[in-house]
């Protein structure tokens, strides 16, 4: 950086000031100098480095812009065509247009102005000029990239959640990054107010704090924030058109091939320049997360302003805001009956005085003059232009040219429908063939054509391997069947739907892995303690903990681990299709992710490190259904696209895989219906092991009952005295470990825009309030527009506004929709309860060897079947001793009272 200083310094005379050569004078640093020294010292693990420099980089991009803004803005000012100028009178005979010389001494001036300008604030024009390359890479957000993990490495966890998120504002499909936001949605520490963009527009800020506000009926404070909007709107404005006064873009031309006369260069770099112009009013309506600007976005905020201005009484800004909005739109008549209305609350006397704002029909005067030139210069030169503004008055545009688009659009829109005709065809016959044929792209049927042999044998002879990792085309991968039957599938969804909580291991959010579906999922030790509070049945919350218990074990023997494996994590979701948001999805179920690494896809590559679970080693998803749509599993290389394998969920089937990152997977979009399973990871560490199944694990010993051969065998035959049994004290039951979680990678969530739709506009009636004409947005899509009473409905009536009140005269606003919860408690009896766990804390030997067991039991599911199994083990046990009788008796009172407390 030193050397290119110096360089700068040779090259440049502004380093030093013009009156003495001894004094450096600030020269700023190259921002896409800086950016190459920020990446570098990336590369070499230099966090601060790449913090300092990255961030100055964004500073300097940001002066050079608002400098040349600036200087463009000023000299404009100061050079103004409107005056004759000094020295200049009577035209010369032969001499040429004085006029002309006039207009060229205004154009030397104020070139001479702006270089100046620029010269004493930047240097040299050639200084801070980039490639195209580097301006994309900040157009893309990239250095946010860099200082998201930057700062997660210093341990800056509020600047990275911020770079994070401003990053994926404009890189919506980046699976890393949304993995990375939903990782820190996690963390502790972590407030909803660091989700910020960085480069967010004051005036798009501003306009969306203004809906949010207007969407929660608080119109005093949207207002204001409207009313900063519209200032904003026009201060950026200005910057944006100052800065399409930039060099000529030959787009297309070859330099050296250019030979255009002094005119025609002057009208191409002129028509060029005021294109951009037109173009600043989609720029301005434009945010990063939206595909499409927002349509009429300048209109749209006085249409918000007039009603927001209406529900605070605030009736003349109200009549202001409604007559600027029909300055865009005249024939609006919603708009019309709303100003008819306020003008007769206020008084069409004084309704009379109030205007339209000053500087939107300046704003609009001279947009509509550059759209004149530029439909001159189509019809001229053939320069193309296509008008950005949907309020253009329709005799600016060439009657010539709206007689050609109508016709195209006519066409346009008898070749779409032709299309769409053939493309039902299309599909039709797609859908028989499927009938008719089986989908080889995806893992259904059995395969018989496998001539390796499975990696181990299986435990159970119900069980069958359908696929081995070399037909999945892959290692450490096998699919299984037949591991649930149909009933135990049926009995588990029902489990999830009576016990799942939405969100449940993402903090609550309910589309935590995507905002096109529902997540909800339910823990072995939630469905246990359901179980015992009487809301689920309990035989269901055994048949959870059971089968995860099954799947363990058949893959310990199929892949003839040495050691035994742990349960990481055991999960119980289902995934459910929001109807209204699977128009034009792309995106998956659940993004492409490693089990225990960081997957980097651009490099193939994955980081076995923190925040990843590096302790998982195997994992395995248990499938409850099939009636849905979309939603298979898929294997991917490293690359996350190339997809090797892709499985057909079914009721009790198993794909098993290691947790490594020979093994990438995710879930295509569930887009119709309800996809249920049973996720779970495993651990050769017991340290790792998940504490919740032990807990759930020692809850359901208490309500189990020695049904098992060889303890029975041992009681009925044991002869000498038996030790007095130390009951156990019962597990907590709101004792619950946080340091389990579902996944190791959290995925994409598009971000949400505030739900600000006005209501849909109802008819005119007599009573009711003005309507708002609702801004036509690809979110907030107009309400159709219903007919108007009759003709001798009275002139002060309003429209039905975009927001109805239930006040006196508005019509009354529909309510949100609420959710009612309903949970119906079954409770036992407090002494059946006491007796139930006394009878199962005297147990003896219900371990063995210092391992727990469970013990299986046949169709007991709750306390109440407990019972009777529990006492007849109180009575062998009095059979045997009368001493240990009484000692029984007064460990079940312990019991009892431990169990009242639980």
């Amino acid at each position: 950086m030193e050397l290119r200083y110096v360089l700068i310094c040779l090259f440049f005379p502004l380093c030093f000031s013009e009156n003495s050569q001894s004094s450096p004078r600030f020269v700023l640093e190259p921002f896409d100098f800086l950016f190459d020294t920020a990446v570098d010292a990336y590369n070499r693990g230099e966090w601060l480095s790449v913090i300092l420099n990255m961030e100055k980089a964004l500073r300097n991009k940001a002066t050079v812009r608002n400098v040349k803004a600036q200087c463009r803005l000023s000299c404009a000012n100061q050079t103004t065509f409107g005056h004759r100028p000094e020295g200049l009178g009577v035209p010369i005979p032969g001499a040429g247009s004085v006029d002309d010389l006039g207009f060229f001494q205004k154009i030397l001036k104020r070139a001479d102005c702006v270089n100046s300008c620029e010269l004493e604030k930047l240097g040299s024009p050639t200084l801070h000029e980039v490639t195209e390359e580097v301006e994309l890479e900040f157009k893309k957000r990239t250095p946010y990239n860099y200082l998201q993990v930057a700062y997660f490495k210093i341990n800056k966890l509020n600047k990275a959640v911020a770079a994070a998120h401003t990053f994926f504002l404009a890189n919506p499909d980046h699976v890393e990054m949304r993995q990375n936001l939903e990782f820190y949605k996690m963390m502790a520490g972590v407030q909803e107010e660091d989700f910020k963009d960085l480069e967010a527009k004051t005036h798009m800020a501003e306009f969306l704090l203004g809906k949010s506000f207007y969407s929660d009926d608080s119109f005093g404070l949207a207002a204001e924030h409207f009313e900063v909007a519209v200032d904003e709107y026009f201060t950026a404005d200005k910057e944006c058109r100052a800065l399409c006064e930039g060099a000529y873009n030959y787009d297309g031309y070859n330099y050296m091939e250019y030979s255009a006369d002094l005119f025609q260069t002057m009208t191409d770099h002129y028509m060029q320049v005021l294109s951009c112009k037109q173009n600043c009013a989609v720029e301005l309506a434009s945010t990063a997360g939206r595909i499409k600007p927002f349509e009429d976005f300048l209109p749209s905020q006085f249409n918000y302003l007039q009603f927001s201005y209406y529900n605070s009484e605030k009736y003349e800004q109200a009549i202001e805001c409604a007559k600027t909005f029909l300055l865009f739109h005249p024939a609006d008549e919603v708009m019309n009956q709303n100003l008819a209305y306020y003008s007769a609350v206020l008084g069409d006397e004084k309704a009379q005085t109030i205007s339209a704002r000053q500087a939107v029909k300046l704003y609009m005067q001279q947009s509509i003059l550059e759209k004149e030139l530029l439909y001159f210069g189509f019809e001229a030169f053939g320069i193309t232009f296509v008008d950005p503004d949907t309020w253009t008055p329709e005799d600016v545009m060439p009657k010539k040219l709206r007689d050609k688009q109508k016709a195209d659009r006519e066409t346009a829109a008898r070749i779409t429908e032709e299309i769409g005709n053939l493309m039902k065809e299309i599909e039709t016959l797609v859908e028989e063939k499927k009938k008719d044929s089986s989908d080889i792209a995806t893992i259904i049927a059995p395969q018989e054509a496998d001539p390796s042999p499975p990696s181990g044998t299986m435990v159970y002879d119900d069980i069958k391997v359908t696929m081995t990792s070399k037909l999945m085309n892959g290692s450490q991968r096998v699919l299984l069947d037949g591991v649930l039957s149909d009933d135990e599938c049926r009995e588990l969804q029902r489990l999830s739907n009576a016990a799942a909580l939405k969100g449940d291991g993402y903090r609550g959010s309910p589309s935590p892995h995507s905002p096109s579906e529902m997540f909800q999922g339910v823990t072995v030790l939630k469905a246990v303690k359901l179980g015992q509070e009487g809301k689920v049945p309990m035989k269901s919350a055994r048949l959870f903990f059971d089968l995860s218990e099954k799947v363990r074990k058949v893959l310990e023997s199929y892949f003839r681990l040495e050691t035994p494996l742990y349960f990481s994590y055991s999960h119980l979701v289902c995934r459910s299709a929001i109807d209204e948001k699977q128009e034009g999805r792309e995106d998956l179920s659940h993004p492409v992710h490693v089990d225990n690494c960081l997957l980097v896809s651009e490099l193939n590559e994955c980081v076995k490190e923190p925040p990843a679970y590096t302790h998982r080693d195997y994992s395995a998803i248990l499938y409850l259904n099939d009636d849905f749509e979309g939603g298979n599993f898929i294997f991917t290389e490293l690359d996350a696209k190339t997809v090797t394998a892709e499985v057909r969920p079914q009721c009790g089937r198993v794909v098993g895989f290691g947790a490594g990152k020979e093994n990438p997977h995710g879930v295509r979009a569930v887009t119709k219906g309800q996809r249920c399973a049973v996720a779970l990871w495993f651990t050769l560490d017991p340290a790792h092991e998940e504490k919740e199944r032990i807990q759930a694990q020692e809850m359901l010993k208490m309500f189990s009952t020695p049904v098992d051969a060889d303890f029975i065998k041992k009681e009925e035959t044991d002869t000498p005295e038996p030790q007095q049994a130390t009951p156990e004290p019962p597990a907590q039951a709101d004792q619950e470990k946080a340091d389990s979680k579902p996944d190791d990678k959290p995925t994409e969530q598009k971000p949400v825009t505030p739900d600000d739709k006005p209501a849909e506009q109802k008819p005119v009636t007599p009573d009711d309030k003005p309507a708002e004409q609702k801004p036509v947005t690809p979110d907030d899509k107009p309400a159709e527009q219903k007919p108007e009473t009759p003709a001798d409905t009275q002139v002060d009536k309003p429209a039905d506004p975009p927001k109805e009140k239930a006040k006196a005269k508005p019509v009354s606003k529909t309510a949100k929709d609420t959710k009612a919860k309903a949970a119906p408690k079954a409770k036992a009896k407090t002494g059946d309860q006491a007796k139930a766990k006394t009878a199962d804390k005297v147990k003896p030997a219900t371990k063995k060897d210092g391992k727990q067991t469970v013990t299986k039991q046949a169709k007991q599911g709750d306390k109440k079947d407990a019972k009777p199994a529990a006492k007849k083990t109180v009575k062998v046990a009095a059979k045997k001793d009368s001493k240990k009788a009484k000692a029984d008796a007064t460990s079940a009172s312990d019991s009892q009272k431990g169990r009242v407390e639980l």
